[in-house]
């Protein structure tokens, strides 16, 4: 294999180039934009950052956040200070980070668009507004948004979710987390460097009706949005089928990020899975030694073993979590109640703000460290209504 074009220069095409290129594949990213803003909080959990040590260690600006509050109706809200902060990035900011590390490991940036791809005798024809270039293999991360209707993930409108918010010109040193009535989703405030991230993300509600809940809460808050510059994005969130049949690899390509549909189908976080997906896809490229007809194979194998199972099975227990009910009350109610009084369950939750508790896990784990306390054994109840069954989907 002699070049890879990767198509789109968000963090999980701009890391899939640095390793290429870094292997010695000669690689071109293409992308309209590069580097841009996105309505996210813009948080790497420390399972991020754990693995890629450089995403703490550089000069780019960030927050490194330890203070938290998740708030729910009818339970007020529970203060968690992280044992492993949350790292704050602008996305602008982290992406123009990556993209000049694959630029420095060798690979070429062009900021231009594809408008097509045609697979011609085991190579790639790829049409862009100024001309045509062919490829070897092709990584798709075009995002949620992909304009290449052949390759990528094939979102219905079920599995999606929108997320939209303001940068707000303010300041505060903690996030904020606020579930809301029958959403399923929630509000976050999360502080940048020189503003506030302030979004909501949610399923099954238009954009209007979530930008009305959003709006609602900060006037509550007094944040003031007159001012702010507002973004709306749309996020993958597969439903249990779409994982099962999800559309990762073909012939000559595979799809990183969001345009394979990778992101947590609870919480919404997607940074780590870009860069996970991206890091395995360049090495199933790199390794190569078996035919290019058996890369995606091969990379849809070690997926589901690294991260796309337990995602699956997120996504088959996401609408309990967020529009249960246990004991009269809604299910992020109780939540918040637990971790102000379960000393077990706050340590539950530490763990699932790191992004080290995986959910295939999450049943066995309570259910095995509670003790005979009245709080714990509610839970233990709690814990059995919304993760019914065994620990695998």
């Amino acid at each position: 294999m002699r070049k890879v074009a990767v198509l789109g220069g968000g963090p999980a095409g701009a890391f899939a180039a640095e390793k290429l290129a870094r292997a010695g594949l000669e690689t071109i990213v293409l992308d309209e934009k590069l580097a841009w803003e996105k309505p996210c909080g813009g948080g790497l959990t420390y399972k991020a950052y754990e693995r890629y040590p450089f995403l703490l260690n550089n000069d780019t600006p960030k927050h490194i956040v330890t203070d938290t509050w998740v708030a729910a109706p009818r339970a007020g809200a529970a203060r968690m200070t992280l044992r492993q902060p949350l790292l704050i990035y602008s996305r602008y900011d982290l992406n123009s980070m990556l993209l000049e590390r694959a630029r420095r490991s060798g690979a070429l940036i062009e900021k231009e668009r594809v408008l097509s791809l045609t697979r011609q005798e085991n190579r790639w024809r790829l049409r862009t507004r100024h001309g045509d270039l062919d490829a070897d293999y092709c990584i798709v991360a075009t995002g949620a948004r992909n304009p290449l209707r052949d390759v990528g993930t094939q979102l219905r409108p079920a599995d999606t979710m929108i997320a939209l918010g303001y940068y707000v010109p303010a300041s505060q040193t903690h996030i904020d987390i606020q579930f809301l009535p029958q959403l399923e989703g929630y509000i976050w405030v999360f502080p940048r460097c020189g503003h506030l991230s302030v979004g909501i993300c949610g399923k099954g509600e238009t954009a209007q009706q979530l930008r009305a809940r959003l709006e609602q809460y900060m006037r509550g808050k007094e944040i003031d949005y007159a001012k702010a510059s507002f973004y709306s994005h749309l996020l993958p969130s597969l439903e249990s089928p779409a994982w099962r049949n999800n559309r990762i690899s073909g012939d000559g390509w595979m799809a990183v990020g969001d345009a394979g549909g990778l992101v947590d189908p609870i919480t919404g976080e997607g940074l780590y899975y870009a860069m996970r997906s991206a890091d395995l896809a360049a090495e199933a490229i790199i390794e190569d030694r078996r035919p290019v007809s058996e890369l995606g194979a091969a990379y849809r194998r070690v997926l589901a073993h690294d991260f796309a199972e337990d995602l699956a099975f997120g996504a088959s227990i996401a609408r309990r979590v967020f529009l249960g009910r246990f004991l009269f009350r809604a299910v992020p109610t109780r939540m918040v109640e637990f971790m102000r009084r379960s000393p077990r369950f706050l340590d539950l939750m530490q763990d699932m703000f790191a992004g080290t508790q995986p959910y295939l896990t999450l049943r066995g784990r309570l259910l095995e460290n509670l003790n005979g306390t009245l709080h714990e054994i509610l839970m233990s109840f709690f814990v059995q209504r919304i993760l019914p069954g065994g620990q695998r989907a």
